[in-house]
């Protein structure tokens, strides 16, 4: 099986989970993960636990699965917010479902570029925002807004709710030629929002 089967693979089991589970949009919040996770018995472990004392490396980690032939769990970095959360549960749900075989598996910086990791994060990505709604309501946009690339992205976040980081929703602009890497370079999100939209700090998730 070639890269992009493999991909395509994850993406087609995502979409599936997402009708096995009754997720209609591209806004996924943490409940919609632990919901899917409760179904499959998958214990979560948020860490460090409360008065205790990570190594520097588990810091780095975003999070790490582990099966033994009969039970699996997910350990999540404690400080990671909401979206980069639900992206990691996602992450570590595809773990689940393809790659028990492998045991236990520590997700972060140091191995994101291996295939079965490239993998993960393709199917979080599917899992949260398909690639045909995505193309969607991005072409939808960009025949009701004439403005920058990253101006597009911000109504598009805004449009839809997505729980999709911004970093995501760019990879996915760049892989359909939507637009360059270099379009985006140095881009601050926040401000952006703040200046397009006047969100009060507040009111973010």
């Amino acid at each position: 099986m070639s890269r992009t089967e493999y991909y395509e693979e994850l993406k087609s089991l995502a979409r599936s989970i997402r009708s096995d589970f009754h997720i209609a949009t591209p806004r996924v919040l943490k409940s919609d993960l632990r919901r899917i996770y409760k179904h499959y018995k998958i214990d979560i472990d948020l860490w460090p636990r409360p008065g205790s004392h990570s190594s520097v490396k588990l810091k780095k980690l975003r999070g790490a699965f582990f099966y033994n032939g009969s039970s699996a769990s997910v350990m999540l970095n404690r400080d990671l917010p909401d979206e980069p959360r639900i992206f990691t549960m996602g992450h570590e749900l595809k773990h689940f479902l393809k790659d028990k075989d492998l045991g236990s598996l520590y997700c972060g910086n140091h191995n994101q570029n291996e295939l079965i990791e490239i993998g993960a994060e393709v199917f979080a990505a599917e899992l949260i925002f398909p690639d045909k709604d995505f193309r969607e309501n991005f072409m939808d946009i960009s025949v009701k807004c004439i403005s920058c690339p990253a101006e597009k992205l911000v109504h598009l976040k805004q449009k839809t709710l997505t729980t999709l980081s911004y970093a995501a929703l760019v990879k996915k602009a760049v892989f359909f030629k939507f637009a360059k890497d270099d379009d985006f370079k140095d881009v601050k999100w926040r401000q952006l929002e703040d200046k397009l939209y006047n969100i009060p700090r507040y009111n973010r998730n």
